[in-house]
């Protein structure tokens, strides 16, 4: 069946501007079309909401709360939010048009993901998602339909018609639980309230169900699917999938923890947390000096810090192992003082020799026992194996970062610039590992320092022709905005007369740019000249400032030869310096001349009358016979309508 008979919207010009070409994809909510911007000349995505939903004021209201949640955001990997509107029944939105498909259609095809693939996606969906945090924002709706891979390896995070800002109340509206059930954090449902740390635990859950290929919690009742995310604690990815390493279940359970606090305070803390992870992979294989220590011991010494003693093995955010406390291992040790060499025994006190060897060894012991011990608590405390908190750097001007890292033992190494519209330039954005957390002492803190707004500026447009301009406009980033016509007597149609902003003007990236454009000289009115001389009517024109040409002349009965017929146009208005087409008269048209030669004077007057013409009679010696003698112009010939015609009679 033809879609089109199922579908109205296909094939529609949406508000005079959006030709709608084909359906993309059908939500609860809404469905969204491929179409082209006819003014912009561009590819869009439309989302037109179901019909049945357009008469909700609270899903209007939602439908426009997107539009202006993603407009508060540049970042480029949430998708853009162009237009918002509505045309009769339709109500709409325009978005970036993102060629590829969603995470849900991968998952669909692959199954799962493997770490290597997954990773990088859930690094771009938490930088998206913190540019919204750091507005302000909370997506509330982070799942697998939302993220978009673009064919050129681009993930954008699309869909902020559940967006809120922090400080608003959110959540639950009158009795409705807003989100997806499967990715909704557990004070979603027990408190309706919501904040940058439930955007943490549905990406916790994404990336769950990319590397297992399904989600924690799934059944056809969504209360009680909501309620285990409330009551049971989300399953290590390595129980679904053997081989997932421990850092990698432990980001999840850390992203997951029913209470918020225990979170990751934000998208961006979470991000570092899984630089941290996947970095420490690479070392998750070789021993740490903590591990060489605890090996070098006796079975005996190992069981009995991990065992005996209760001491246990903690995985920092770098996924190397801590050192067991190292009183514990003091208090387990025998007294590093003990004398090297063993006093001499009196001859009464003598041992046999195996027991006086077993003795010497088992000093010996003790006294290397208390040398690694000792090394190990210069190791933890002061040498390489010590760890200190990380400092908060975010927000310093980059002299104030370094300064406060160096204080904390710590190094300080730059990654690339990253531009922001929140972090004044030269200050610092971001930071790996994020602030207070564990990290070797003497390591390096990466920091990533501020831009400042990106701005591009607007190019030079006057003069140009609107292609031109556009050129000129997408070459720095923007586009060309609404287009507005003027009269100009100096510049010529079609070309720029101004733009708003100006040029020079610092922009966001994408911004528009309105334009007036020439029509050229404003109109002047069209003087009446019909019937007038030629050379009256040229003159008359010539001070309305207009020019005039002879299109052609012609014969008329009732305008004078040499006076103007017809002018085009012949009223109104025309641009000043426009020509005027003048039709001539040749007066009346010619006709034949009857023969009357030989006829009576009566009957020649009588014959040339009828055919239009005056009459000249002059008397050839009195014209004692009334024929008539000559004619002028002979008869035969032709001549104009109403001229005379001069006889002869005799």
């Amino acid at each position: 069946m033809d879609t089109t008979l199922r579908d109205p919207v296909l094939g529609r010009l949406v508000d005079g501007r959006y030709q709608v070409e084909t359906r993309l994809a059908t939500g609860g909510m809404a469905v969204v079309y491929r179409a082209t911007d006819t003014r912009l000349d561009r590819t869009v995505a439309l989302k037109v909401m179901h019909a049945h939903l357009a008469s909700d004021p609270e899903f209007v209201e939602r439908f426009i709360h997107e539009a202006k949640a993603a407009a508060r955001l540049s970042d480029p990997g949430v998708v853009g939010v162009y237009d918002q509107g509505a045309d009769g029944d339709v109500v709409f939105l325009t978005m970036e048009f993102v060629q590829g498909r969603t995470l849900r259609e991968e998952l669909r095809r692959a199954g799962r993901l493997d770490l290597e693939t997954a990773a990088p996606i859930l690094d771009r969906v938490l930088a998206a998602l913190a540019a919204a945090h750091r507005a302000g924002l909370v997506h509330r709706d982070v799942k697998p339909e939302n993220v978009l891979l673009a064919e050129d390896g681009r993930v954008k995070v699309a869909d902020f018609g559940l967006a809120r800002a922090v400080s608003a109340r959110s959540g639950t509206t009158q009795g409705k639980l807003i989100g997806t059930v499967a990715y909704l954090a557990p004070e979603r449902t027990t408190a309706g309230t919501a904040d940058a740390r439930s955007d943490v635990y549905s990406a916790g859950i994404l990336f769950y169900e990319m590397l297992t290929g399904r989600k924690p919690y799934d059944g056809d009742d969504p209360v009680n699917v909501a309620f285990r995310h409330v009551n049971e604690t989300v399953p290590a990815p390595s129980l679904a999938v053997a081989g997932i390493p421990p850092a990698i279940d432990q980001l999840v359970a850390r992203a997951t923890a029913h209470d918020p606090d225990r979170r990751p305070h934000d998208a961006e803390a979470m991000r570092t947390e899984l630089v941290q992870a996947v970095a420490g992979l690479a070392q998750a294989d070789r021993p740490s000096a903590g591990h060489a220590l605890v090996a070098a011991g006796a079975d005996g010494l190992d069981r009995t810090l991990v065992v005996d003693s209760g001491a246990s093995r903690r995985v920092s955010a770098t996924n190397m192992l801590e050192l067991p406390d190292t009183s514990l291992l003091v208090e387990q040790a025998p007294d590093a003082r003990t004398p090297a060499s063993p006093v001499q025994p009196r001859p009464s006190d003598r041992l046999p020799r195996r027991r006086r060897l077993r003795g010497t060894l088992a000093l010996l012991l003790v006294l290397l026992l208390a040398a690694g011990l000792s090394g190990a608590a210069w190791w933890v405390g002061a040498g390489p194996g010590a760890y200190t908190t990380t400092p908060s750097l975010l927000g310093l001007t980059s002299s104030l970062a370094q300064s406060r890292a160096s204080a904390a033992g710590l190094t300080v190494r730059y990654a690339p610039s990253r531009y922001s519209e929140t972090v004044p330039r030269d200050d610092v954005i971001a930071t790996t590992p994020a602030p207070n957390m564990r990290i070797h002492k003497a390591a390096a803190i990466t920091v990533v320092l501020s831009l400042g707004p990106e701005r591009f500026a607007t190019p030079t447009l006057v003069g140009l022709t609107v292609p031109a301009a556009q050129s000129a406009l997408g070459a720095a980033h923007l586009v060309m905005g609404r287009q507005t016509g003027a009269y100009s007597t100096t510049a010529a149609s079609g070309t720029i007369l101004s733009s708003n902003p100006p040029a020079g003007t610092e922009v966001k990236r994408g911004s528009a740019v309105a334009v007036v454009v020439s029509q050229g000289p404003p109109p002047v009115p069209i003087p009446a000249v019909v019937g007038q001389p030629l050379a009256q009517a040229q003159s008359a024109l010539t001070r309305a400032g207009l020019t005039s040409t002879v299109a052609g002349r012609s014969y008329s009965d009732t305008v004078p030869a040499g006076s103007v017929i017809s002018a085009s146009p012949s009223s109104g208005t025309a641009p000043k310096g426009s020509s005027v087409s003048l039709t001539v008269s040749q007066g009346p048209p010619p006709v034949p001349v009857p023969d009357v030669i030989g006829k009576s004077t009566s009957a020649a007057e009588s014959l040339l009358t009828q055919a239009g013409f005056q009459v000249k009679i002059t008397y050839i010696l009195g014209g004692f016979f009334g024929i008539v003698r000559t004619e002028d112009p002979p008869g035969g010939q032709s001549a104009p309508k109403g001229s005379t015609i001069a006889i002869g009679v005799i």
